[in-house]
């Protein structure tokens, strides 16, 4: 049986995570998967040491000897043909601007120049994933969110990254469309929930995860802000699903863990919109995310 592995990796603007994939199979092998969490605004070189040090221990935990190649998804702006990072002012990633992380993936692992590299925006890697993951996705449109620092997004049509034409905006990004005072990222991030606590509470969250356990202990402006948040998701994707004729729309990202406070009031939205479309909440992010990068190199 002819066995192929790549190495997918998942890298956000606090993690990376990394696990070694079959691209014959599209299936992850056990005990390779792993993560760390970080501050992307250390240093290049201490970055660069904390994904080595998971890329190496991943291959090792796998027992796989060969591997074909590394697949990463990436938050943009980025270039992912030639490797170059564009990501500025966004809190992540603060001394990687312009840098080419092909190059710098290679002098950390000590790889060749000839050995593949290849990367992709996050969100895309994420609504791949979903996709491989469940075959009926295959063959439909797919729109796929990811809620987390940033909005990513993706617009798949049977099992094709559709990033241009009238039917989806300028790149396939949902993240920089105009939106009430700002742009949806705005108001569709940590950020943007970190930012209405901030107004509405007359005081400060520290993090999306803290704002999300003081909404599991019953804070009513913590709620609040999560079911603005869907409120405002909702009228940010509602006229691409319907230019796109999406079949189906599936939230991820870390945010999405906190769709009990979210989701209804987005599917409220949806529903009032006139949209029939099958929604659903990713359950595992980074296995998707792994998958879909890998999926540059599928076998099958």
């Amino acid at each position: 049986m002819n066995k192929e592995y790549a190495v997918g990796i998942d890298i956000g603007g606090t993690h990376i995570t990394a696990a070694i994939i079959d691209i014959v199979n599209m299936k992850v092998i056990d005990f390779s998967v792993q993560k760390e969490s970080f501050d992307s605004n250390l240093p290049v070189n201490e970055v660069m040491s904390i994904w080595e040090k998971v890329i190496r221990t991943s291959v090792e935990n796998s027992k796989v000897e060969a591997i074909n190649g590394l697949a990463v998804c990436m938050p943009g702006p980025f270039d992912y043909t030639n490797g170059l990072c564009w990501i500025k002012d966004q809190s992540k990633y603060e001394h990687f601007y312009g840098l080419n992380v092909r190059y710098l993936f290679q002098g950390t692992l000590n790889l060749s120049s000839e050995f593949p590299i290849l990367f992709e925006n996050d969100a895309v890697c994420f609504g791949k994933g979903e996709v491989f993951k469940n075959a009926e996705n295959l063959s439909k449109k797919v729109m796929a969110v990811t809620l987390g620092t940033g909005l990513g997004a993706c617009f798949i049509d049977k099992g094709i990254s559709i990033s241009s034409g009238e039917s989806v905006p300028q790149d396939g990004e949902i993240w920089n469309l105009p939106f009430n005072d700002g742009m949806a990222e705005d108001y569709v991030s940590a950020r943007g929930l970190l930012a209405n606590y901030k107004t509405l509470a007359g005081k400060e969250s520290n993090s999306g995860l803290e704002l999300y356990n003081l909404a599991l202990n019953g804070d009513e402006i913590a709620k609040k802000v999560f079911e603005e948040m869907g409120e405002n998701l909702a009228a940010v994707v509602i006229p691409w699903l319907k230019k796109f004729g999406a079949d189906e729309f599936i939230i991820g990202g870390k945010i999405a863990n906190a769709s009990q406070f979210f989701l209804s009031a987005f599917n409220k939205k949806i529903n009032e919109s006139g949209i029939e479309i099958g929604v659903s909440i990713s359950t595992d992010n980074e296995i998707a995310a792994l998958l879909g990068a890998s999926s540059m190199f599928y076998k099958g």
